[in-house]
């Protein structure tokens, strides 16, 4: 029996007990290290041998609508599993898969009002923290984009928005205003140059909601945490095969889940790097996520969409920015830091990207040119 964290194991065993699981439980322990969810591995034997299970206590802090959210997460999967099997993939293995409650129900309610989900444990794949080699980035641009065009018809208005108006950068915007303008913490006055960056790109801030508010850019289901450890890469083969945390799908745009790839992905830094003369966005990088994402998507994106994948690299890096650096000014209460001004500094290397990737656009134009 693995240890457990703030759960007994009593409480465990009647959550356990409320699952549709087949067979006999052998053990059960925390699994993984996650930051939102409580996450354990449950091992059951049956006739057929071992089958694992993933059980996840979910936030009711971060996520305050989970019956929303998991309603997301069972129409996308069942659509997802109905594409696979047509395309004649291997359903367990290529999207998550639910584990109702004995009442048929795609969570459980324990007596503390707190809610659980299961799912089917995807065996012999990985998933990995950070981006090793080309490959890797390869595979999950791939999987990103392949998740895009499995899902290019899937009413996405139908989707709740588990966390209203995340990518809206318009409201960021004003939102970094406010920030600025009550100075909650006295920060303002040494941080007048980061301020006046934002400031001086409030245009920018419109370029993508504009182009949705006109119906220019179809609203698209979005994954919206689109990091390499968001993709199952198989053991044998190495292949992205499973795109997985799906709490934050949602109605969006595709040009956000691809800029928030590259942001994470491209840069030659950390996030939190103080030395910013180190940052700047690799083009080579830059080069295998459009390769891979273009070769996903299967031509499910409009030429709108295409000619506008640079633009949401710098859109998403601008949002991420401003909030770091509204956070920055607020107290450091949304974004966890480890140490003085690291928000500050999270602010910095973003902005220092963006400014980056504004000299090389006509580059970055010219690389998507050529995978379109």
């Amino acid at each position: 029996m693995g240890k457990t964290k703030d759960v007994s194991h009593q409480e465990l065993m009647e959550v356990i007990n409320s699952f549709d699981f087949g067979g006999k439980l052998e053990e059960v322990g925390i699994f993984g290290n996650g930051h939102i969810n409580e996450t354990y591995c449950a091992v059951f034997s049956t006739e057929a041998g071992q089958k694992r299970y993933i059980l996840q206590k979910m936030n009711k802090q971060i996520f305050k609508d989970p019956v929303g959210l998991m309603e997301n997460i069972s129409g996308v999967t069942s659509w997802l599993k109905k594409k696979i099997l047509e395309n004649g993939g291997d359903a367990e293995r290529e999207t998550l898969n639910i584990v109702n409650d004995r009442a048929g129900a795609p969570y459980f309610v324990d007596k503390e009002g707190e809610y659980w989900r299961a799912y089917l444990f995807i065996e012999d794949a990985t998933c990995f923290d950070q981006v090793e080699n080309d490959e890797d980035f390869y595979q999950s641009a791939l999987a990103f984009g392949n998740f895009q065009r499995l899902l290019a018809d899937y009413p996405a208005d139908t989707l709740h928005e588990t966390i209203p108006d995340f990518h809206n950068t318009v409201k960021r915007f004003a939102n970094f205003k406010k920030a600025v303008e009550e100075d909650a913490c006295g920060r303002a006055a040494d941080v007048q140059k980061e301020i006046q960056f934002v400031l001086e790109r409030e245009q920018l801030a419109h370029t993508l909601v504009d182009l949705q508010d006109a119906g220019k850019l179809p609203l698209r289901v979005t994954h919206n945490d689109t990091k390499l450890n968001n993709i199952m890469i198989d053991n044998a083969t190495h292949k992205g095969i499973c795109v997985i945390d799906l709490d934050t799908v949602m109605p969006g745009l595709s040009l956000n889940d691809f800029g928030d790839s590259i942001r994470f992905g491209a840069s030659t830094a950390a996030e939190d790097e103080q030395d910013i003369s180190k940052v700047s966005c690799d083009l080579h990088l830059f080069e295998v996520y459009v390769k891979g994402f273009l070769e996903g998507c299967g031509g499910a994106l409009t030429d709108l969409e295409v000619e506008m994948l640079p633009m949401g690299a710098i859109l998403m890096t601008f949002e991420c920015g401003m909030r770091f650096l509204a956070d920055h000014l607020e107290g450091d209460h949304y974004f966890r830091i480890h140490r003085e001004n690291q928000n500050l500094d999270r602010a910095r290397t973003q902005f220092k990207l963006v400014w980056d990737m504004e000299q090389k656009l006509s580059e970055m134009k010219s690389i998507v040119e050529k995978y379109k």
